[in-house]
C-alpha cells in the first residue's frame, strides 16, 4: 500500500506541474490599446468610461488607455499607428478621408450631429427663414456649423448673404448670445440645456434636420483593422455593452461615476449632465430607427454620403468620395 501511495504521488506531482505549465502557456496578457478622444475629459464620453469601469474592455482581452487631443491630431495619429483608435467628430473624419488619410469609421456611435441654432425666444426666431437680417455667430468660416447654416438658409430659399454673420470664439459665443450681442449662434445643442439651467429662455433648431451629420464616432486605421480584426471587434463589443448598460440602467449613478473618476470639474453640473444624457444622448444621439433594427453604431451609408456630398458642394473638402469607403455599415458584422 505504501509503495502504491508513493507511486501515485510520484505520478501526480509531474502531472500537476504539467497542468500549471500548460495553464501559463494558455494564459494571455490583455492587449494594450490606446484611444485618443476629441477635446478633453467630459462626462458625455460616458460609454467609454462605463466600458472601462465595468470591465467590459477587459472581458474582451483589452487594456485600454485614454488620451485626449483635437480631432485633426487624432486622425493623423490613428493613420500613423501612434494610437489604435480615435473618437473624433464625424465632420473631421470626412475631411481627413477626403485629404487622403486612410481612416475607417468602424462604429457610428453618434447617429446625429449635435450642431444647432440657439436663440432667445424673445427674438421671434422659429425657423431658418427667420434668421434673415439677424446677427448670427459661428466660431469660424471653416467650421461645420457654418456649412450647416448655409444649408439651412438654402433650404429656406435664402442665402448666407441674407444674414449678418459674426465670428465669435468658442469661449465667448455663449456670452455673445446671453448679452444680446448677436441674435443667434450656431453651436452645440448641448449648450441649450446649459443655458436653460442658467434661466435663459432659449430656443433651438437642430442642424441635423437639414443636413445629416455625426458627432463622435469610433475610428481606426485601415491597416489596423486588417491586421487586428479581433481587437477591433472586441472594442466594439465592449462599447456596445456599455451603451446598453447606460440605456437600460441608472443614468445618474453612471454620471456620478464619470464625474468622480474622469471629469471632476463637472461636479456642480451633475444634474444638467444627467438630463442631457437622458434627453439627448439616449433618445437621439446613441439610438435611432437604424440602431433599433441593426444595433448600436450602425453606419447609414446614404446619410453619410449626403454629408460628404454637401461638404464637397460647399468647398469644405476637395471632392466627394464614396461613403462606403469610409464607413462600416454594420459594426457587429465585422
Amino acid at each position: 500500500m505504501r509503495i502504491h501511495a508513493r507511486l501515485k504521488a510520484a505520478l501526480t506531482i509531474p502531472l500537476l506541474m504539467l497542468a500549471l505549465v500548460a495553464g501559463a502557456i494558455v494564459a494571455k496578457a490583455d492587449d494594450k490599446v490606446t484611444i485618443q478622444i476629441d477635446g478633453a475629459a467630459v462626462p458625455y464620453y460616458l460609454p467609454l468610461y462605463v466600458a472601462q469601469k465595468e470591465g467590459y474592455f477587459k472581458e474582451q482581452g483589452l487594456e485600454v488607455e485614454f488620451l485626449y487631443a483635437n480631432a485633426a491630431d487624432i486622425l493623423n495619429n490613428v493613420a500613423a499607428g501612434n494610437v489604435q483608435f480615435g473618437f473624433p467628430n464625424g465632420d473631421a473624419v470626412i475631411s481627413a478621408r477626403a485629404n487622403g488619410i486612410p481612416v475607417k469609421v468602424v462604429h457610428s456611435t453618434y447617429q446625429r450631429g449635435i450642431g444647432a441654432v440657439l436663440f432667445k425666444n424673445s427674438s421671434g426666431i422659429k425657423s431658418p427663414a427667420d434668421l434673415v437680417g439677424k446677427k448670427v455667430a459661428v466660431t469660424s468660416y471653416g467650421s461645420p456649423n457654418y456649412i450647416q447654416l448655409q444649408v439651412m438658409l438654402s433650404q429656406a430659399g435664402k442665402s448666407i448673404d441674407d444674414v449678418k454673420v459674426e465670428i465669435v470664439g468658442t469661449g465667448a459665443i455663449l456670452d455673445a448670445l446671453k448679452s444680446d450681442q448677436v441674435d443667434a449662434i450656431v453651436f452645440s445643442m448641448l449648450r441649450y440645456y446649459a443655458l436653460k439651467a442658467e434661466g435663459v429662455d432659449v430656443g433651438m433648431i437642430a442642424s441635423d434636420d437639414f443636413l445629416p451629420s455625426h458627432g463622435n464616432v469610433l475610428v481606426t486605421s485601415e491597416s489596423y483593422l486588417a491586421s487586428n480584426p479581433q481587437q477591433v471587434k472586441g472594442f466594439i463589443a465592449a462599447l456596445d455593452k456599455a451603451l446598453k448598460h447606460i440605456v437600460e440602467g441608472d443614468v445618474q449613478k453612471d454620471v456620478q461615476m464619470a464625474i468622480a473618476d474622469y471629469a471632476p470639474t463637472f461636479a456642480p453640473q451633475e444634474k444638467v449632465v444627467t438630463e442631457i444624457i437622458k434627453e439627448v444622448f439616449i433618445k437621439t444621439l446613441w439610438q435611432s430607427e437604424d440602431t433599433q433594427k441593426s444595433g448600436f453604431g450602425y453606419g447609414n451609408i446614404a446619410a453619410w454620403q449626403k454629408t460628404i456630398d454637401m461638404a464637397a458642394e460647399y468647398k469644405a473638402i476637395p471632392e466627394e468620395f464614396p461613403a462606403a469607403d469610409l464607413v462600416v455599415e454594420k459594426p457587429s458584422g465585422l
